[in-house]
């Protein structure tokens, strides 16, 4: 009978969770000799390579994450175990597995799950990142509970899915306390010509912006595009552009940095959703997200 060698499966996770072979080896405490011979080994039993090299680090291939996904599983239930049983009399922590839409800012994910951690029972998150098909099939399969998202399951998806509106944002533009003397005034005018740092094209923000800038005849110099947030950040905060931000996350985004707001408008909205296959929430983290969100709104 054929057996899965449990050792070489953590080594490959961990130098996945690592990016190489010699940060893994710091945590396994193993040579990388050791940890290289042992993954050919799973790549061996497995007949499928594992992993590729992309500049300094390693990624899983296509097959590669589908092992990770199993790993993940695994070695998430083998640390549930152990919990439970140290802590025999405590209660289960409830599982809560996210998926969240990789357009969507890091620091909106967390603004929007922030609810769920703050229940009276202890809730253990997995959190899975990834274009909207792929989560979807994940969701319709059962692996995750829930899909966070800045827009809807499209009506041709194959998964029966139904979109539960979180919340609507409006946008503030963040800057440099130099671009914000310089564009305060007359906003939103003053951002005629002014250097823009945007998000991609492929993401509902982008969209939006464009249409209101092109209904108001303004015409902002775009200085970068920027598919990750936190680079777009890093950007701003050297004085290249203005950035756009949900306003839901404004102030996490000015308290974390020296950016100061220009202006806000309700004219561009963006829209948060929780993707699910229920059509009515059951989940207890899940209902605590879209509600603890609506109720924060509110207030």
């Amino acid at each position: 009978m054929e057996w899965l060698n449990y050792h070489h499966l953590y080594y490959f996770w961990t130098v996945v969770r690592k990016g190489s072979i010699v940060a893994a080896c710091e945590t396994l405490r193993l040579s990388p000799s050791t940890v290289s011979a042992q993954l050919h080994e799973l790549e061996e039993s497995l007949d499928q390579k594992l992993l590729v090299r992309s500049g300094r680090t390693l990624v899983p291939t296509e097959a590669g994450k589908i092992v990770e996904s199993y790993a993940e599983e695994i070695f998430s239930l083998g640390h549930e175990l152990l919990d439970t049983m140290k802590k025999d009399r405590a209660p289960k922590p409830l599982r809560l597995s996210v998926g969240i839409v990789d357009a969507l800012p890091k620091l909106v994910a967390h603004w929007l799950m922030e609810p769920a951690l703050r229940l009276p029972q202890r809730v253990r998150l997995i959190c899975r990142e990834g274009s909207p098909a792929r989560l979807l099939a994940q969701l319709a399969t059962g692996d995750l509970d829930v899909v966070l998202s800045d827009a809807p399951a499209h009506p041709a998806s194959r998964v029966r899915a139904y979109n539960h509106l979180i919340a609507k944002s409006g946008v503030s533009f963040i800057a440099t306390p130099k671009l914000c003397l310089r564009h305060k005034r007359d906003f939103p005018r003053s951002l005629d010509g002014a250097p823009m740092l945007l998000p991609a094209d492929n993401t509902t923000l982008r969209n939006e912006l464009d249409q209101w800038f092109e209904s108001l005849r303004v015409r902002p110099v775009v200085m970068g595009e920027f598919e990750d947030n936190a680079m777009l950040r890093a950007f701003a905060e050297s004085g290249e552009g203005i950035v756009p931000v949900a306003s839901c996350v404004e102030r996490n985004f000015v308290q974390k940095s020296k950016l100061r707001r220009i202006g806000r408008t309700r004219a561009v909205e963006v829209s948060f959703y929780a993707i699910s296959t229920e059509k009515k929430l059951k989940h207890p983290p899940v209902v605590a997200i879209c509600g603890g969100v609506r109720r924060r709104l509110a207030a």
